[in-house]
């Protein structure tokens, strides 16, 4: 079976710069901590994509449609079609006193964030620091070695799929997603209940299940809160009222014992006194 456009596909991928043979992007984990560029809030898994929704780079996108299941691919992207060429309007001058009031020392290569834009200084001067905004892979060529693992076809599993790309963080078998005639219904495990923005992430699920399962009208979700300590048994009422007319027990108190004197001492006393002379 052939990918085809508007399908929805899951792949796995290297993708490297042709210039230099650098990997900057993969979904295999090992792979990243064997080139050493492993980030530990980066999900490693095979990709879901929707080909032609642009939810991937515009070559890549382009040249998903035709491929075979398990098939190893090798795809070749120019600047045009990945990152852009570099713009030379995009290197800027920026006063050194704008990083010193906010305790930074800047050098080539550092990562900035300048009046809300990311960008990477490129050299310092007497006063000044040259910025550039151009993307880190701007006006380079890229090669993406890929394999598609699994065209969806069923509506229950392209629903799933759709879900767990929206809610990364949770393993999809953690969901309990249902289908009716016009509705989808998803259950939301407890795992999930305080992730960062869920509320964004469910409009985000709403909106790719209406966007590629248009027979489907309505989307649902269901968050259930269980007790997680047993609840404490109430007295009933017969044991109410025994309560209130059993007999009131004698308060018991301790006192301090305060014994009689023997008659050791004064026996004691009276046989010295005899053996005086």
């Amino acid at each position: 079976m052939k990918t085809k456009e508007s399908d929805l596909i899951l792949i796995e991928y290297t993708a490297k710069v042709k210039e230099t043979g650098k990997i900057f992007d993969t979904s295999d984990a090992a792979l990243a901590k064997k080139v050493g560029n492993y980030k530990e809030n980066v999900i490693y898994e095979p990709m879901l994509v929707a080909i032609g929704a642009n939810w991937v780079l515009k070559g890549l996108d382009e040249k998903l449609v035709g491929l075979e299941v398990d098939q190893k691919t090798t795809i070749e992207i120019p600047p045009e079609g990945a990152f852009g060429n570099r713009d030379p309007r995009k290197l800027k001058l920026v006063p050194l006193r704008k990083f010193t009031e906010r305790k930074i020392a800047p050098y080539p290569g550092l990562e900035v964030d300048v009046d809300g834009k990311l960008a990477v200084v490129r050299s310092v001067g007497a006063g000044r620091v040259q910025v550039d905004f151009n993307p880190a892979l701007a006006g380079k060529s890229l090669i993406y070695d890929l394999v598609v693992k699994r065209i969806f076809q069923e509506p229950l599993e392209k629903a799933k799929a759709l879900t767990h790309r929206r809610l990364p963080t949770v393993p999809i078998d953690k969901f309990k997603v249902e289908l009716s005639e016009t509705a989808v219904k998803i259950n939301i495990p407890e795992e999930a209940f305080d992730l960062e923005r869920i509320q964004l992430a469910k409009r985000g699920v709403a909106s790719d299940l209406q966007k590629f399962l248009p027979e489907f009208d309505e989307v649902t979700f269901i968050e259930r809160y269980v007790r997680k300590e047993p609840k404490t048994a109430e007295p009933t009422k017969p044991e109410i009222e025994a309560e209130k007319t059993a007999p009131e027990k004698p308060v018991e108190t301790t006192a301090e014992k305060i014994e009689a004197p023997t008659s050791t001492s004064s026996s004691s006393e009276k046989h010295e006194e005899e053996e005086k002379p």
